[in-house]
């Protein structure tokens, strides 16, 4: 078990109307579970906090896996905070600084909440568990010497884990025990030449751009991972046992690929990617698993409202019985965006916008209990200053996306 300090500082939640689609409208989260925005501000001025993932827990309130900036390390400090259901602040952890570089997902399995992290010095994956009350934080090391986890997802009850290997020049895919065991694992070479991993080292220590890392399962025995493959960032097939993937759909080295992929099921996925500051989103399309093929050859819609390689994510959503993909994204007007589309067509249904004042950027969306939906993302405060915040909204406000 890792040592854990618990910061005693006062939080402040700012309630105020949030501007939803082109309408403001009051919400008061100390009355209102459907609808609510908050924002948690600390007497810190200068400190940063940033929001990574987000899940709701059994007595309806939110847990919230995010990022703090630390004085004497390059890396990223764990920062977790546990929300109830009407929004308010109950109880935060700084994770003591012997762990670092908390990625997403935040996955919950039989009552605990896990995520991967490192060590700051042996850059050694480690696995961490927490309970939805935020009582204490379990850390162990992953097994195998694995380093550098980049991004996570949960299947058939173990663990999909993407890595970095920066002493063979590999990114490393390996299924994880929720123990923390290694039950199978490939690495495929990044390329080779001084300058090859430079992006994703930055990407760690945040002096870069912040790279759309992914890893996930397509069918019974392929897998996927989007990160750095033959000196692209590629989005890769595998069975984690060949020497070479199955499949590779290259981008255009680090300035062009995908920014996010959901499997739908056979080879449909709905995806969204960047080339050279553009964006394009594709809700419903085959990819080739096989064999070598360009995303840029994709096409897709093309949306001048968002920013510059934005971070996008996406959410299979149910609303009045109907399938939909959620696409959270960031806009121009400094804006989080939200784009509705159904997902047996594709077609596009309609879009929302959640902000208000000062900028907003997009962490993750869930589909709450009630039907509703939970957005978390970072705003800044005087511009500046990044804080936590969290959109909710109800099961009938999301049904007005779909007329």
């Amino acid at each position: 078990m890792s040592h854990v300090m618990t910061r005693k500082f006062y939080i402040l939640m700012l309630v105020i109307a949030g501007m939803l689609s082109s309408c403001a409208e009051e919400s008061n989260p100390v009355f209102d579970t459907d609808n609510f925005t908050s924002i948690f501000d600390n007497n810190q001025f200068d400190a940063s906090y940033f929001p990574i993932d987000m899940r709701q827990t059994p007595d309806g309130g939110y847990l919230v896996l995010g990022g703090r900036k630390l004085a004497d390390s390059e890396f990223t400090g764990i920062y977790l905070m546990k929300v109830d259901e009407y929004g308010n602040f109950v109880k935060e952890i700084d994770v003591d600084e012997t762990s670092v570089n908390p990625i997403a997902k935040l996955t919950e399995s039989e009552g605990k909440y896990y995520f991967f992290c490192m060590d700051p010095i042996t850059q050694v994956a480690q696995i961490a568990d927490v309970d939805a009350a935020l009582d204490a934080v379990n850390i162990t090391a992953v097994q195998g010497g694995l380093t550098y986890p980049s991004a996570a997802s949960f299947v058939d009850n173990r663990f999909v884990l993407l890595s970095y290997d920066n002493g063979s020049k590999q990114s490393v895919i390996s299924l994880i025990s929720l123990s923390g065991g290694v039950q199978a694992s490939k690495g495929y070479s990044i390329g080779t030449g001084e300058d090859i991993e430079e992006p994703i080292i930055n990407h760690f220590i945040r002096t870069g751009r912040q790279f759309p890392f992914e890893v996930g399962k397509v069918s019974s025995n392929l897998y996927f991972f989007n990160g750095f493959y033959n000196y692209t960032f590629s989005l890769v097939f595998t069975d984690i046992s060949s020497d070479d993937p199955q499949g590779v759909v290259q981008g255009q080295q680090d300035d062009g690929g995908f920014s996010a992929v959901t499997a739908l099921g056979g080879s449909k996925f709905a995806s969204s990617r960047f080339n050279f500051g553009d964006n394009f989103v594709l809700p419903n399309e085959d990819l080739s698993t096989s064999g070598n093929s360009s995303s840029t050859d994709l096409g897709g819609y093309s949306l001048p409202e968002m920013v510059e390689n934005a971070s996008v994510r996406i959410l299979r959503a149910t609303i009045e019985s109907k399938n939909v993909l959620i696409y959270g994204t960031d806009t121009k007007s400094k804006q989080i965006g939200l784009l509705f589309y159904d997902e047996p067509s594709g077609t596009f249904l309609s879009s929302r916008y959640l902000g208000f004042s000062n900028p907003f950027e997009i962490a993750n969306l869930i589909q709450t209990k009630d039907g509703g939906l939970a957005v978390c993302g970072t705003t800044y405060l005087a511009g500046r200053f990044p804080r936590i915040c969290i959109f909710k909204l109800s099961k009938a406000k999301l049904a007005e996306n779909l007329n």
